[in-house]
């Protein structure tokens, strides 16, 4: 991907971080990445394009600053609660990030078109959780009778709740944290 086309979707995060989607004007998108509003649309054609886009660059940032979790050494069980926890860090990309999936799921509920991106990405995330599950299962560090796609949407969601809690000021992120390292138990049992 071009610097130039990286700078503009950064900075479509960063508008939709502070103002959501509906407040996105190309024209103020254009002066937060220092381009043309013509440059905009030669990337991404049209404001749908760009909104596809920068969902995917979202879900592709979440990916990078979760990644640590995924060393190849690592249990899968610790592997998906490292990946959990990473979602809730008080680093300035996560807090970005975070909001404007906020500000992605919210606007969703009226933008069939995204609704069906959200539900794309969403149930990556979920599948990959529950690979995750299953192969802890497999290892034995996770009870036999969970239901690991179950599980790991109330996870996954969970996270998505938490996070908004958090970001709102509504909870600590030492509280939301050790909640989640709770709901973790009760999905999967003790660890070993």
């Amino acid at each position: 991907m071009s610097e130039r086309r990286t700078m503009i979707l950064q900075a479509a995060v960063r508008v939709i971080a502070r103002r959501g989607i509906r407040g996105l004007r190309v024209e103020e998108l254009a002066e937060e990445a220092g381009v043309s509003t013509a440059l905009i649309y030669y990337h991404f054609g049209d404001r749908a394009g760009l909104m596809r886009r920068t969902l995917d660059h979202i879900n592709e940032r979440a990916e990078r600053y979760t990644e640590p979790a995924a060393c190849p050494d690592t249990d899968p069980r610790a592997h998906l609660e490292q990946m959990l926890l990473l979602e809730l860090q008080d680093a300035p990309e996560v807090v970005e990030n975070s909001t404007a999936w906020g500000e992605v799921r919210a606007t969703a509920v009226f933008d069939p078109e995204l609704r069906e991106q959200l539900r794309a990405s969403t149930e990556e995330w979920n599948e990959y959780a529950a690979d995750l599950i299953r192969s802890a299962q497999e290892g034995g560090t996770v009870r036999a009778d969970v239901v690991a796609g179950d599980a790991a949407e109330r996870l996954t969601a969970m996270v998505e709740g938490l996070s908004e809690r958090w970001l709102s000021g509504s909870a600590s992120l030492e509280r939301v944290r050790n909640l989640l390292r709770g709901a973790i138990v009760v999905e999967l049992g003790p660890p070993d």
